[in-house]
């Protein structure tokens, strides 16, 4: 548990460690007036209203909401202030509720005497520090997701990863709220009431079984809240485990690792990034619908795989995925793709003729790559066959019925040619139903180090050759690359030295060319006080984020920690 009392003593009273605090009235409306309190004020800030009660206490960081807008005229808005909690001055430390998002106020029956903040009931020692730290890396990194109840079933503290699963939503958004109007189908607020622990069951979160734990927190034997832990993103990568422990490897290795699109599913997909968890958590919403989808993004990000997982998670998914690229075939092939032909339609044309593409996906998923790059009399023909349901083969009079659902996708700014009239607005509205734009690789190169670790175990199993690993000096090299071709060009990047490299090290000098030349490093040709200098530009920029900072550098984090300390720049 993250937030646990440290005081042994039995007797310890709130009073010995009560804190001094500011009040102010909901009546602040003045610039000066603000300035005076962001400036000022060193303790919890306790706001009253008009009759002097306490409507609560200003947030933390409620400074940033003056410092984006120093003209501040209006009176405290509820979004600031956390819940607070009263006690009496002669309650026991080891009595206090356990409420990390409220902040306890000690009131006898005429005043308030001070405040007490639950991180205050921690040892400030080194040894507790360090043990802190350990403990919020585990908090942040040892499973999929972790929630933490209190006894009303409200969310006192949420991991990024879970918050990014369910949409990338910040914690201010989530704390405090009851967790079943976050979290779908979730139990938590029955277990704290029960007492009853839960391990290893399904649940359903956005239309994805996922496997959790759901584990009562007792105090003075009491069920004081809940935790709640994501083990797995989902019950097929606890299948792969169960298969690895029973030696079925090699059915693993070829199912999990390899990059073709055919068994795609979200559970597949590397990388942890909030920008790839809330494109991840936006598809699976839109896999509950029967909506067309157009999903856009750079050459190389994943698209296919996308729409492959939508069609996967579906209520389809038993029925055919056909892909048909547009920008790969001329229009006069393309039709006959799409719709088919009957025979003697044309020179070639097959005895019999043949059914198209729409035909093929019928009760299923039709995937059209590159839209953008169909031509306009094309584009009238998919938006009648879209609108009517009906298809008519080249070379025919006869109508089918189709049944498909739509996902469309280009790397191109569809709007933009709308405007230029080059695409058809009223196709452009047609497909344009459910928008899924996907980030970029160099919007998320903290999953680099994943994909390659991926990449490297497939290929080494693919080639049957000895594994390599990447070492820092190239690792940063990649880190600092733009990745124009995204994780396209980052799996050509680790077939390559796979490939070409002779040793098992894999060095700078050993990456492409292209890559190697791309980047200058950082910290050439410029003196100490201009690297120190970037260092803490980078720092600002990045709201203190050494992994933003380092990103921002194109440097790897472990030299921006050693140049950190190299300057003493804390």
């Amino acid at each position: 548990m993250m937030e646990r009392i440290l005081f042994d003593s039995a007797s310890t009273s709130c009073m010995d460690i009560v804190q001094p605090f500011t009040l102010v009235t909901n009546q602040l409306r003045t610039h000066s007036q603000w300035k005076l309190l962001v400036e000022q004020s060193t303790h919890s800030v306790l706001v009253l209203d008009e009759n002097g009660e306490a409507l609560g206490a200003l947030l933390p960081n409620f400074t940033s909401y003056y410092q984006l807008n120093n003209s501040i005229e209006s009176y405290v808005n509820d979004d600031w202030l956390t819940p607070i909690t009263y006690v009496t001055p002669t309650c026991l430390v080891k009595d206090l509720p356990y409420s990390p998002s409220t902040l306890i106020v000690v009131r006898d029956e005429n005043r308030m005497l001070g405040t007490i903040c639950w991180n205050q009931l921690q040892s400030d020692s080194a040894e507790n520090k360090k043990q802190r730290l350990i403990l919020e890396a585990i908090f942040e990194t040892a499973y999929e997701g972790i929630v933490i109840v209190d006894q009303q079933g409200r969310i006192v503290q949420m991991n990024q990863a879970y918050r990014n699963f369910i949409g990338g939503i910040s914690e201010k958004a989530v704390i405090g709220k009851p967790v079943q109007d976050v979290i779908e189908n979730t139990q938590l607020h029955h277990i704290v009431k029960s007492g009853m622990p839960e391990r290893g069951k399904v649940q359903l979160i956005q239309g994805q079984k996922m496997v959790v734990h759901r584990i009562p927190l007792w105090q003075n034997e009491q069920v004081v809240g809940a935790i709640g832990m994501l083990i797995f993103e989902g019950v097929s990568e606890l299948y792969q485990i169960m298969k690895q422990m029973s030696g079925k490897t090699e059915e693993i290795k070829v199912d999990a690792l390899s990059p073709s699109v055919k068994t795609c599913t979200f559970e597949k997909m590397v990388g942890k990034s909030a920008s790839l968890q809330a494109a991840k958590s936006f598809a699976r919403k839109a896999a509950r619908t029967t909506a067309s989808v157009l999903i856009t993004g750079e050459t190389g990000t994943g698209k296919e795989l996308f729409a492959r997982s939508i069609h996967q998670l579906s209520a389809r998914k038993e029925r055919p995925f056909i892909a048909v690229n547009c920008a790969a075939m001329p229009e006069t092939l393309l039709e006959t793709e799409l719709f088919g032909y009957e025979e003697g339609s044309f020179t070639g044309a097959k005895r019999g003729g043949a059914i198209g593409k729409f035909e093929q996906a019928t009760g299923g998923t039709l995937f059209l790559d590159e839209i953008a790059d169909m031509s306009q009399a094309m584009q009238a023909k998919l938006l009648r066959a879209l609108e009517t349901r009906e298809i008519t083969k080249v070379g025919g009079s006869q109508t089918h019925q189709v049944d498909i659902r739509l996902i469309a996708a280009t790397n191109h700014d569809l709007e933009q040619k709308v405007e230029q009239e080059t695409f058809r607005k009223d196709l452009y509205y047609r497909i344009h139903v459910i928008h899924l734009k996907l980030p970029s690789l160099k919007e998320r190169k903290e999953d680099i180090p994943s994909l390659l670790r991926h990449y490297l175990d497939f290929f080494a199993h693919d080639y049957q050759v000895e594994q390599k690993e990447f070492q820092e000096e190239a690792i940063q090299t990649l880190l600092a690359y733009d990745w124009p071709g995204n994780i396209r060009e980052l799996v050509n990047v680790v077939d390559y030295v796979m490939t070409i490299c002779d040793h098992r090290k894999v060095y700078r000098e050993d990456l492409p060319e292209s890559i190697r030349l791309a980047h200058e490093p950082l910290f050439t040709h410029i003196t100490l006080n201009q690297e120190q200098k970037r260092i803490k530009e980078a720092l600002i920029q990045a709201n203190g984020s050494k992994t933003k900072a380092a990103q921002l550098l194109g440097i790897h984090r472990a030299t921006l920690y050693r140049k950190m300390k190299e300057y003493a720049i804390s």
